[in-house]
């Protein structure tokens, strides 16, 4: 039944372990990468994808005791119905979000299905490894499991820094596939292939090579499918799409004739809008930037530049450090010729320092004896993760131990003005809220008032609120804290 010597089956078998686990994990990877590029709220796409697909694990494995009287047909049949689903789950669930809806019930069903077949693999391989020479059940399971665990190991590894950034989640997930259907087929149907009788064998061909060229087809597709997808979702056409391993990154508007605004998208979010992001940044930084007396500004995130213009363009600023984590950001905002225009080609400004670096992580490990600055600007994402890191205490902690003598904080505080007002409060800070009014009709995502942004500024002694006096003409105004407002400060245990 089998040509290859028992020793070299039984590690065929274990191959064929440790790589459909590498690939069982990169598509719940997929799929958790994709929930919290589209929705947010990371926490909440990783806990839904991991419970749900453990359980259905489980399932699977108890559903599959039923087919290891034919372990080889039935694992080649798993095996490509596996490859079939994870491979086009990507494709599958991003069509979902843009035309039909209802994203979670599709995610858990999804994730069902992949974590069904998942589980059936250990059963029937165990079964193939005893057929090949009987051994003693927890040797088998230790080997199987070995080799289950480092497959594991090397998928966790090989997402985020080799599928995810130089192929994309699409191409990455449709190439998982088709290496899935090739493990399956190796096993079943040639180093088994007597088992399955003549006709099963000839039909598990024809499923196998049709998966295979299922996904090559929509490899093939998968360009304009992207395009009318990302038409569809951005309400026109798209001029740049990058992604990295930190978000996708898109940009519309702004060349043609058609005066379209430019927009720009980080992880299917509206992050700038040209409409707007005059005065957007003139309202997060003219404040913390006036008085004259900030020589040394630091801007966390803004990878964009445009904040990072508004300081330079402030008399008496002498140096501008910028701290961006996303490398394919910076690149856009150097060599877009529409951004590159919006922000002035600000960061090729000798003036400019730039640290491609996660701010958090900048913070914790830069000397406040030679970081000293007058004015620090939080030009980041609006809050969407209540856990997320940048909007911490601990993270405030670490800005305070970098602002100098008099020196001023001004963040971004969106619908969670007061909660952010509290935790900068906790830190020492003395935190003054208000809001600026947007200009073209682009809303700040989650804000409760059209058309606006909400901002804290923050100084070890209360601002001196003449300088928003001052910017009142503009729209911007100070906002008072509500009667009985509960103090609600976010730690990294503690998110609020």
């Amino acid at each position: 039944m089998i040509n290859p010597s028992p020793r070299a089956a039984r590690l065929l078998v274990l191959l064929a372990a440790f790589v459909c686990a590498a690939c069982g994990l990169v598509y719940e990877l997929e799929l958790v990468a994709l929930g919290s590029y589209l929705l947010g709220d990371s926490i909440t796409q990783a806990s839904v994808v991991l419970s749900v697909m453990v359980c259905a694990m489980g399932l699977g494995s108890l559903l599959a005791k039923r087919f290891t009287r034919r372990p080889a047909a039935s694992f080649a049949l798993v095996e490509s119905v596996l490859a079939l689903v994870g491979g086009l789950s990507v494709l599958a669930l991003y069509g979902c979000f843009v035309w039909i809806g209802h994203y979670q019930a599709a995610l858990v069903a999804v994730a069902s299905l992949i974590g069904l077949l998942i589980g059936a693999e250990i059963p029937l391989l165990m079964t193939l490894m005893q057929r090949i020479r009987r051994q003693e059940a927890g040797r088998a399971v230790a080997d199987l499991f070995a080799a289950d665990y480092v497959g594991a190991l090397i998928g966790g590894l090989a997402f985020p820094f080799l599928l995810l950034p130089h192929l994309g989640q699409l191409t990455g997930a449709l190439l998982t596939g088709v290496v899935n259907a090739a493990a399956g087929g190796l096993i079943a149907l040639w180093l088994f292939r007597e088992e399955p009788a003549p006709r099963a064998r000839l039909l598990l061909w024809l499923l196998s090579g049709a998966v295979v060229t299922i996904l090559l087809l929509a490899w093939a597709g998968s360009g304009a499918f992207e395009r009318a997808a990302q038409r569809r979702l951005y309400g026109g056409p798209v001029r740049v799409s990058a992604e990295s391993r930190y978000e996708q990154i898109v940009l519309t508007g702004g060349t043609g004739s058609s005066g379209a605004p430019t927009r720009l998208y980080l992880g299917a979010r509206l992050a700038l809008c040209g409409r707007d992001q005059a005065a957007y940044h003139a309202a997060l930084t003219g404040p913390a930037l006036a008085d004259g007396g900030r020589a040394r500004v630091l801007v966390l995130g803004g990878g964009d530049g445009l904040a990072v213009r508004r300081a330079l363009d402030t008399a008496g600023v002498e140096r501008v450090t910028l701290v961006e984590q996303d490398p394919v950001l910076l690149h856009l905002a150097r060599t877009d010729p529409v951004l590159a225009g919006l922000n002035g080609h600000a960061l090729d400004d000798p003036r400019v320092d730039i640290a491609t670096a996660d701010a958090f992580g900048w913070l914790r490990t830069a000397p406040r004896q030679q970081h000293p600055y007058d004015v620090i600007v939080a030009d980041l994402p609006p809050l969407l993760d209540a856990d997320d890191k940048l909007y911490t205490a601990e993270f405030y902690g670490l800005v305070r131990r970098m602002l100098a003598p008099g020196g001023r904080f001004v963040v971004r505080a969106g619908d969670r003005l007061w909660s952010v007002a509290d935790t900068v409060r906790a830190v020492g800070l003395t935190p003054v809220g208000y809001a600026a009014p947007g200009r073209g009709g682009c809303q700040e995502p989650g804000a409760k008032e059209a058309g606006s942004w909400r901002f804290v500024l923050a100084a070890e002694h209360r601002p001196d609120l003449g300088v928003l006096d001052r910017l009142s003409a503009d729209g911007v105004r100070v906002l008072s804290q509500p009667v009985g407002s509960a103090g609600r400060v976010t730690t990294l245990l503690e998110p609020r």
